[in-house]
């Protein structure tokens, strides 16, 4: 039997799941109290918690490190990467270890996995890193040579979902031309021309979302950084957590804005509007990126289960294409189906 070991880390949780010959068996969220997290200074101090974690999870379902065949991590952004499955070896850790990116709570699934794996004498992955870069040259220019722009995008599920699409329409995801928005926390669009994400519009230079600001006015984000008013924490805190509807509306929530909106609130209404004409545009550039050439718009994510969002989204964008919407992550599905082709021998993992 082919069992494979997932592990996502996000900031407040570990995502971990067993799928036994490609069917997911058990799947589980651990939480982690802010206590616990609390006690440390960087998100990689975390990894020998989180790992504990994961292991009484494999004891509360009876599975050893010695009956597992591989492991599939979420990569993080610890350097540049091409798409695909990479192997979690000690130089790859050297390398998540000695990155100059700041980290965050992702990284420690690669660690998780080498630990797991190494115990048990088998092989970790990661698979689809959230720093793929295939973009197009002219895309890393940004205006700013001190500031090139970087490949940053929800990569592993949209690639998941535009695989699924592509077989959908009876063709491969190599022939097709999408451009996807995913709508979560953070929102960002991508162009994905015959396998490759050539262009972004990441969560931090967009649309607007229920947790993040997007794209605000250079001049204005400069004067309030040298106001005096805000430390760099609490700045980065409302770029990342504290902007966006939460710092409209006071909530994050897409399902409470819209019973907002149900029961007449007007600002609720015209924010949300916003987001959705904001996400529209971000589309529109994406598609813009391929010469509108687009077989497919898609939009997947947690909030892609809202009708209300994407059918304003839906009337300002079918003009481009065809529009499919797939709401959810596909996350750990992704991780493992790329870890299945690397041990079934259809796709090659990589080495740094």
């Amino acid at each position: 039997m082919e069992r494979i070991l997932v592990v996502n880390t996000g900031s407040t949780s570990t995502k971990v799941a067993l799928y036994e010959d490609g069917k997911n068996v058990c799947e589980k969220n651990l939480e982690h109290a802010s206590a616990d997290l609390d006690k440390y200074d960087s998100p990689l101090d975390q990894y020998g918690m989180r790992t504990e974690a994961v292991k009484d999870f494999l004891n509360e379902m009876g599975v050893g490190p010695n009956d597992i065949s591989a492991i599939a991590a979420r990569g993080g952004s610890y350097t540049t990467f091409e798409s695909g499955a990479y192997e979690v070896d000690d130089k790859f850790i050297d390398m998540v270890m000695n990155s100059e990116r700041t980290p965050g709570a992702s990284w420690n699934s690669c660690l998780i996995a080498h630990s797991i794996a190494k115990e048990a004498g088998i092989k970790a992955y990661i698979y689809d890193a959230v720093s793929v870069d295939e973009m197009y040259e002219i895309a890393h220019i940004s205006g700013l040579p001190q500031i090139p722009r970087k490949a940053a995008v929800h990569t592993l599920n949209t690639k998941a979902v535009a695989r699924e699409v592509a077989k959908k329409m009876g063709k491969k995801y190599e022939e097709v031309i999408f451009v996807i928005a995913h709508l979560g926390g953070g929102c960002s669009s991508s162009a994905h021309m015959h396998g490759r994400i050539v262009d972004i519009v990441a969560d931090d230079e967009g649309t607007f979302s229920p947790e993040r600001p997007g794209r605000v006015p250079c001049s204005s984000l400069v004067d309030l950084c040298f106001s005096g008013e805000y430390s760099k924490k609490t700045l980065k805190k409302m770029m990342r957590g504290q902007g966006g509807i939460v710092a409209y509306l006071g909530t994050n929530s897409a399902i409470e804005v819209e019973n907002r909106i149900a029961e007449g609130d007007t600002e609720a209404k015209v924010i949300y509007e916003a987001m959705a004409y904001q996400i529209a545009k971000d589309i529109a550039s994406m598609a813009a990126a391929v010469n509108f050439d687009v077989d497919r718009v898609i939009m997947t994510g947690g909030i892609a289960h809202s009708k209300m969002l994407t059918g304003m989204i839906r009337d300002r964008v079918e003009k481009i294409a065809p529009v499919e919407i797939v709401p959810g992550s596909f996350e750990m599905d992704a991780l493992a189906n790329g870890i299945h082709r690397v041990l079934e021998g259809t796709e090659k993992a990589k080495n740094i």
